[in-house]
């Protein structure tokens, strides 16, 4: 067996998989921000605490690590969400005695997808994450795109805005800046005049209440529109570039399927009506289960 991390923007979730890719046991962490503030060692204490614990359960050969920027040979070069670069994660793990694998959290994600999820028994297609920022990753007959050692498939640093928003990454305008799920939760809490303390399980009954009775009915419905608008673009540049059979979705976009899902399919459905738009079948699990893959 196998332990998967999936080291987020703002959560540490770690969980035992075994060998048809299911979650035998799960423990999940969401960063504070005092804990943000002293990242690396707030990552090092849950790991090495969890992944000692488990082995005490479970016969671990492995431990895989999805994480939200880029790695070489077990050395963070860069994580704009975190907020750290050239970061020697493997050797701050070495207590573990485990043999330790790093790869980029979005293509963990894929990866579980499309061995075990909503990706399964396509040829062609793209599998993008929506939270704190955008993943994404591709795969042509099954297999997985990669860049040589620069990861490549940087979904979330297209730009689909000339000048527009500053990003993490230096650039401007970026897909990710205009159509994360931190993005658009922070625009209608903005619009809403919340308070940033407003929690997405809030924001998602605001969203199923909402209404032409409602007096804020139009004001959520402009936020809504304009978060899908700038979704489908990146999406059908993707399109035109890859020719997927199906997009999946996954990210903490799961959660909101109930009130955004319907509304990006017929808007890609304007621009194609051939491709399908999945929503990720596996979750937030899907970071774990891709680790270890």
């Amino acid at each position: 067996m196998k332990i998967g991390v999936d080291l987020g923007g703002s959560h540490i979730a770690i969980g035992v998989v075994n060998k048809n890719g299911k979650i035998l046991e799960k423990s999940e962490k969401r960063l504070t921000n005092l804990e943000k503030q002293d990242i690396k060692k707030s990552i090092e204490e849950y790991i090495l605490e969890q992944v000692k614990s488990l082995k005490n359960k479970y016969e671990i050969e492995e431990v895989g690590i999805g994480l939200p920027g880029r790695s070489e040979d077990g050395v963070v070069i860069t994580s704009g969400n975190l907020g750290i670069k050239n970061y020697n994660l493997q050797e701050a793990l070495k207590r573990l005695k485990l043999p330790i694998k790093m790869r980029n959290d979005a293509k963990c994600a894929a990866l579980a997808e499309e061995s075990y999820g909503c990706l399964k028994g396509y040829d062609r297609s793209i599998f993008l994450t929506l939270g704190t920022g955008i993943g994404g990753a591709t795969f042509i007959n099954h297999k997985l795109m990669i860049a040589g050692k620069r990861p490549g498939y940087e979904f979330g640093h297209m730009v689909i805005e000339k000048n527009g928003i500053p990003c993490n990454c230096g650039r401007k305008g970026c897909f990710e800046r205009y159509a994360s799920m931190k993005v658009f939760k922070n625009n209608l809490r903005k619009a809403l005049n919340l308070n940033e303390s407003t929690r997405g399980e809030e924001l998602l009954e605001i969203l199923r209440r909402n209404s032409p009775e409602n007096e804020n009915y139009e004001i959520i419905e402009k936020v809504v529109d304009e978060f899908i608008a700038d979704l489908s673009i990146g999406i059908e540049n993707l399109i035109r570039i890859f020719e997927p059979e199906v997009v999946g979705i996954g990210g903490s976009f799961v959660y909101f399927e109930d009130v955004l899902l319907e509304r990006l399919k017929k808007s890609i459905a304007k621009f194609r009506e051939d491709i399908k738009v999945e929503i990720a079948v596996l979750g937030n699990d899907a970071g774990i289960i891709g680790a270890t893959l």
